[in-house]
This record gives structure tokens, sequence and C-alpha cells, in this order.
């Protein structure tokens, strides 16, 4: 693992990432350890066409000595073939938003299972948790899927707009967590009506993909609904549920709570909670800019 004296490398690989707050929580971070720490964005979308492949871009970040890069929207699976390890998380989840380059060998983790599972712990507390809709059934669902069941949701029931991708999800968790633990829905009104919570794991919401990820219609003021989306912080989810007096949790806890995982794995330094929050908070302060 890099030490406070060797200089670290990293980055954020995904498309759309230019508001994205986790350079700034890494970086942050690092400073207040005297750790030489640079975090670059690698936004497939400003890369022109055509763009280079996945394994291109992996290629390139061991040429240029990186010590490893998150990864985020939509490569949380594409990228599985191309590492050589995976963690026990990253390999039961078939996700990995984690990799570093040690040895010559490409590691594969996943820090999203234990970050959204904090935040929710943290933020939610004794929320009724007997029925849960989860929209997205990609690498994040799968996250967030295995961590709500963690947290004793009792009936987890998945919504994707690839229906394949949903049930092949519910199989993974039923098999992981009990039968029947686990369903795919293709009725999102009648699934979010006998919910008790509605979680966001699609990348609906984010500032490239405005919008909701269901119907406003099938969101009720009984209902407590989460979103992972932070870029914005505030996504159009969360504004309607807030008007209709609905317990809401932002994508703020797992953002921060990831990246704390994954400062640990890139530096073998156990980093300060707080202070990585005080930095997502702060990026709120700052003047309008373009991070990258």
């Amino acid at each position: 693992m890099p030490s406070q004296s060797r200089a670290v490398l990293v980055g954020l690989l995904g498309r759309g990432i230019q508001l994205s707050r986790t350079p700034a929580m890494h970086e942050a971070e690092a400073r207040a350890r005297g750790i030489s720490y640079v975090y670059r964005l690698i936004d497939a979308d400003l890369m022109g066409e055509p763009a280079p492949s996945l394994a291109d871009l992996l290629r390139f970040a061991e040429y240029l000595a990186f010590t490893g890069f998150n990864v985020t929207f939509p490569f949380k699976q594409e990228i599985l073939p191309l590492l050589d390890e995976l963690s026990p998380a990253a390999r039961e989840l078939g996700s990995v938003n984690t990799v570093v380059f040690r040895d010559g060998r490409r590691f594969g983790h996943n820090t999203d299972v234990w970050g959204f599972g904090e935040s929710f712990r943290r933020e939610m507390g004794e929320a009724a948790r007997d029925a849960i809709l989860l929209l997205g059934a990609g690498g994040a669902g799968a996250a967030v899927g295995h961590a709500l069941l963690e947290s004793g949701v009792h009936r987890l029931r998945i919504a994707d707009v690839e229906p394949a991708k949903a049930a092949q999800l519910a199989t993974r968790l039923s098999r992981r967590f009990g039968p029947g633990r686990a369903e795919a829905v293709a009725d999102v009104a009648t699934a979010a009506s006998r919910s008790d919570g509605i979680v966001n794991a699609s990348p609906v919401g984010m500032a490239k993909l405005p919008g909701m990820p269901l119907p406003a219609a099938c969101i009720e003021p009984r209902h407590w609904v989460a979103d992972i989306v932070y870029f914005p912080l505030e996504t159009e989810l969360l504004r309607h549920a807030r008007r209709l007096g609905c317990r809401t949790m932002s994508g703020e806890g797992m953002a921060v709570f990831q990246a704390v995982r994954a400062f640990e794995l890139f530096t073998g330094v156990t980093p300060d909670v707080d202070r990585m929050k005080a930095a997502f908070a702060a990026f709120d302060r700052a003047p309008t800019r373009q991070t990258g």
C-alpha cells in the first residue's frame, strides 16, 4: 500500500462526472494527512469520438503510474473481465467501484455496500422496512440491494428498464439472503403502493440524465425516499418527495462513506470521516466551477 512518503495518483472513471465531489474529499483528507495526492477525473464523455476502449483506459492508467481509480456509471460491471483479482464483496456483487494497481496486477473492490449501509443506518434509523422498492439493477443497484437486505429489509422489489437485469439481481439476492427476499417487478406503480420506501439506484436524476426514475404519482407522503445520485445533491425525485412531506435521504452519505473506504485502499491510511464530510459539504459553498 502507498505510504505517506509516496505520491498517490488516482482518479474517477465514468461518464458525465464533471460535478463529482469525490476529488475534493480525497484531496482534502490527503492534505490533512501530509500525503502527496492527486485525484483526476477520467470522463469518457469528454474524450471525443471514437473514445478509447475501457481496456485502453486501464492500460493508460497503468502506464501513467496511477495507484488506482474509482469507477462509476456505466463501467462498474463492464470492467470486471479486465481485472486480475476481485475482493469477496466485488465478486459476490458482480460490481467494482474501486480498482487498485499493485505489483503489476489489477485488484477490484466494492466499497458501495458499506457506503450505502452505513449511511442508511445513520440517517434512516428505524424507518419501516418490511417492503422496499429498488429502482435500478446495475452495479450500484446490486450494492444497494445487498445493503438493504443486510439492514433488515424483509422483501425487496427490484425494477429496471432492462427487466432481465432486475430478474438476475433478484435471483442472486434470493440465493444469498433466502428465497423470496428479492423479486423483480414490472409494474412500478403497484410495487410502490405496496412498499414502505423507495430507493433510486439508477442514474436517472444525474445532471446529465435529469428527470425522475418513476412517475411522481407513485410517491405517497407515507413513503420514505432515498436517492444515491449526488450530483445534483437534490434530485428531482427528492425535491418532489420533500414537497409531499416524505422522509428523505440524499446520496451524500453513500458518497462519503464509499470514499472513506476507497481512500484507505489507495493509501493504507484510515481517513477521518468528519473531515471528508466537511469537504463534501464545502463543495456547496465553493464558487461554481468545473472540476477536472
